[in-house]
């Protein structure tokens, strides 16, 4: 991919604090006029720099209070095995995030709920269902005390 420079890395931080920001307003904010700062925007996305723009949505107001972390261990870690749970995990509306870990366990899941039962039926009749689980541990989430959906480009 091609490097980035000071003001491809402008727009993208731009976008990421407000995605509805209007082209005449982010172009004066870094400095561009409409047409290059269009262009660049317009090559951002091609290249996959830019994957989307999505509307950040308060979850526990949709009462999807509930969040957990599971720890999945696989019985088989062969491609064929890998490639069948990555397959099957992404089916499961409630997991958010699902990370292949280099640890002691193969799988760290984000899981969003409305409550523990509901939960505790996602990871009974779907997670557990998954191809290759062999063990799970869940670590329930009580307080949310710091979530950066749309982490801002050079910031730590």
């Amino acid at each position: 991919m091609d490097e980035l420079d000071k003001l491809d890395r402008a727009i993208i931080r731009e976008l990421q604090r407000n995605a509805r920001i209007t082209v005449t307003e982010l172009s004066s904010r870094v400095g561009l006029s409409k047409t290059p700062c269009q262009v660049r925007m317009r090559r951002l996305e091609e290249q996959g720099y830019i994957l989307g723009y999505v509307a950040l949505v308060d979850q526990a107001k949709m009462g999807l209070n509930h969040i957990a972390f599971v720890q999945v261990s696989l019985s088989d870690t062969s491609s064929k095995a890998l490639t069948a749970f990555n397959e099957a995990v992404r089916k499961i509306p409630a997991v958010e995030q699902c990370h292949m870990i280099a640890a002691g366990f193969d799988y760290l899941l984000k899981v969003r709920t409305a409550d523990m039962a509901a939960y505790r039926s996602v990871l009974g009749e779907q997670i557990s269902a998954l191809p290759h689980v062999q063990h799970t541990s869940t670590f329930a989430v009580m307080e949310n005390v710091k979530d950066d959906p749309a982490k801002l480009d050079g910031d730590a």
